[in-house]
């Protein structure tokens, strides 16, 4: 096994390449019921509120399979991990495809829910196995990437397939993507000198008494209920966006559906922007020895607070042009707290425990879903007109964040957490 700090970096970045694109595919996959969401509405003649239970019964899925994550990493290593899951979402579009209706629909989004729960622990594990504590932000901000790749790249690809050809054909596109991305897994993955996998993918026998900490000594720390204070509503906002904009813009604000799919990745490109350089300049800093307090607290906090204050300003907003600049740029600002809080996380935990703490925070991250969808869609069904809604609900949400911000800015201070944490692990020795 290559030791820390002689790996090829070129490997390095090659692999986390492989791993945005399972990602991408991840975020296709829930972004898919935002697309259609139209189409089964005309088809099945669902109401809103529906949809929105239909996004909520995934993200309650999605939340529940989370915990999960450190439970699979001990089972099997990353490389069988990821293929089975990969296999399993492909699968999972083929319900819709062969039988669609509302309880199909329901059923394999629950399936698919549970199944990409301990997704992105894995993912980041096996990432961060690449790269060192301090130059983990930029790596984390590839993955989250892959939300917007899917959205600038895959939400237009998909949109033209169900103008096209139907709604059937998006799902088809996916069940292919996702076999197609377990090929090049398999020949290509191998874990990092920074992760507990020897080269072979065979658990490390020194693994077993590897130093580990109790796991509340993890969650009750400040940093950990500061950064959860902090991504809670940026996810909720999130899974509205992949479930709703597309609806907002067509609906809401006049755009055809072709236009509101393309439209859907203009937020994203301010996103990758935002996440890009945010996380480039953290790690940066960090390596010349600016705390991990300002570089991953008080920055994304600041990101959140931006984000919370433009969409609570929506309502506000009469042109269509203006409502999609404010989304963009508020969005793509929040969306610098996901990567740079789940480096935070990874920061105060021992090596063999980064998987395990890193899913019940995703985990619990993503019980935002669970509401956030479905009380946008009853607050657009139950509004003046659906543009009202939809601004509503948005402004909902930016009030939330604002309160995370302000909550992650006082608590998170991953450098002395992590001192704490490594004292429970002292004194258990």
């Amino acid at each position: 096994m290559t030791p820390p700090g002689q790996e090829s970096r070129k490997r390095a970045w090659g692999l986390t390449t492989v791993l945005v694109a399972l990602y991408t595919v991840n975020y296709s996959d829930k972004l898919l019921l935002g697309l259609v969401a139209q189409p089964l509405k005309d088809e099945f003649g669902l109401t809103s509120a529906e949809i929105g239970l239909t996004a909520s019964v995934f993200f309650l899925a999605f939340s529940f399979g989370g915990f999960f994550a450190g439970m699979v990493n001990r089972w099997a290593a990353v490389k069988w991990s990821l293929t089975a899951l990969a296999i399993i979402w492909a699968a999972c579009m083929a319900p819709m495809v062969i039988a669609g209706s509302f309880l199909v629909l329901l059923v394999s989004r629950f399936l698919l829910g549970l199944t990409e729960g301990p997704s992105g622990a894995l993912i980041h594990t096996a990432v961060y196995s690449w790269h060192p504590m301090e130059k983990r932000s930029l790596p984390g901000a590839f993955i989250a990437s892959a939300s917007s790749l899917a959205k600038i790249a895959m939400a237009p690809a998909l949109t033209f397939l169900i103008v096209q050809f139907g709604w059937h054909s998006a799902f088809i596109a996916l069940m292919v993507l996702g076999l197609a991305w377990c090929g090049l897994w398999l020949l290509t993955w191998r874990p990092g000198p920074y992760g507990e996998m020897r080269a072979s993918g065979i658990k490390d026998p020194n693994a077993a008494t590897s130093p580990t900490v109790p796991w509340m000594s993890i969650f009750r720390t400040r940093t950990f209920v500061g950064a959860l204070a902090a991504v809670l509503p940026m996810y909720a906002l999130l899974t509205v966006i992949l479930t709703w904009l597309p609806s907002y813009f067509e609906t809401g604000l006049g755009f055809t559906r072709l236009q509101a799919g393309s439209l859907f990745g203009v937020p994203s490109i301010a996103a990758l922007i935002a996440m890009l350089s945010c996380t480039y300049l953290s790690d940066k800093f960090m390596g010349r020895g600016v705390s991990s307090r300002i570089m991953r607290g008080i920055v994304p906090s600041v990101g959140l607070l931006v984000c919370g204050l433009s969409m609570a300003a929506l309502p506000y907003l009469n042109s269509p042009i203006l409502v999609v600049a404010l989304v963009s740029f508020g969005y793509g600002v929040g969306c610098i707290t996901g990567p740079i809080m789940n480096a935070a996380i990874s920061q105060i935990c021992p090596k063999k425990q980064v998987a395990g703490a890193l899913g019940t925070f995703l985990a619990l991250m993503a019980m935002g879903g669970i509401v956030a969808p479905p009380l946008t869609g009853f607050i657009v069904d139950h509004a003046a007109t659906p543009a009202a809604g939809y601004a509503q609900s948005f402004q909902i949400f930016g009030i939330v964040a604002i309160a995370g911000a302000i909550t992650a800015m006082i608590l998170v201070n991953p450098g002395r957490d992590s001192n704490k944490v490594m004292g429970h692990l002292v004194a258990a020795h």
